[in-house]
C-alpha cells in the first residue's frame, strides 16, 4: 500500500447527536456528499474511504498539509455547513422531532448555537499500520452489511466500496489508497 507510506492517515468518525438517523432520503446524503468533495477541492481533505450511515459517518482520510490541527480546522468547517444545511431542510420538511432534539442539546452546550446537529468531535485515530489501516477499510465498508441495509458493501451507494469495486454511478469519487 503505496499511499500509506507517503501520508499521515486517520480514521475518524462523526455521530449525529443522540444518534438520531438524519440521513433518511438522497437530499440529506447529498448535503454529506456535497460539502465532502467541497473539502476535497477547497480545502486540501484526502478522502480514501467513507460511508454515510442514517446517523454517523466513517472516513479514512489525509490532509495536503499532513497537520492534525488542519484536519480538526476542516472537519470543524464540514460539521458547521453540514449542521446549518440539514436543519435547514428539516425545518422545511417538518422534522420537529429531530429540530427539538438538536435544539435541547445545543441549550446544553451552553453556547449560541441554535441546534447541534453533530455530536463533540471527530474521534481521529492514526493510522500507523497497514493491517490497522485495512481493518479499518473493512469496517467502513462492511458497515451498511452489518446493518443489514445490503447485502454487499458496494450496494450501498454512499460509500466508497462502490468505487474500489468498480462502480460506475458513484457520489464521491476518492483518492485511490491502493495506488
Amino acid at each position: 500500500m503505496k499511499i500509506f507510506k507517503e501520508v499521515s492517515l486517520y480514521f475518524i468518525t462523526s455521530t449525529v447527536t443522540a444518534w438520531y438517523p438524519v440521513f433518511t432520503s438522497d437530499g440529506y446524503f447529498d448535503i454529506v456528499i456535497e460539502s465532502l468533495k467541497y473539502c476535497r477541492e477547497n480545502k486540501g481533505l484526502k478522502i480514501y474511504a467513507y460511508v454515510i450511515m442514517l446517523n454517523h459517518i466513517h472516513l479514512i482520510v489525509s490532509t495536503d498539509k499532513e497537520d492534525i490541527q488542519e484536519l480538526s480546522n476542516t472537519i470543524r468547517d464540514f460539521k458547521r455547513f453540514t449542521s446549518r444545511q440539514l436543519t435547514k431542510c428539516l425545518e422545511n420538511d417538518g422534522g420537529k422531532v429531530a429540530l427539538d432534539l438538536f435544539k435541547r442539546a445545543a441549550a446544553e452546550d451552553g453556547r449560541d448555537n441554535r441546534y447541534r446537529l453533530w455530536q463533540a468531535g471527530f474521534h481521529p485515530k492514526t493510522i500507523l499500520r497497514e493491517s490497522f489501516c485495512r481493518q479499518k477499510f473493512d469496517y467502513i465498508h462492511q458497515n451498511p452489511v452489518r446493518k443489514g441495509y445490503v447485502l454487499k458493501p458496494e450496494y450501498w451507494y454512499y460509500s466508497s466500496a462502490g468505487y474500489y469495486g468498480d462502480a460506475v454511478n458513484i457520489p464521491l469519487r476518492v483518492d485511490n489508497i491502493f495506488e
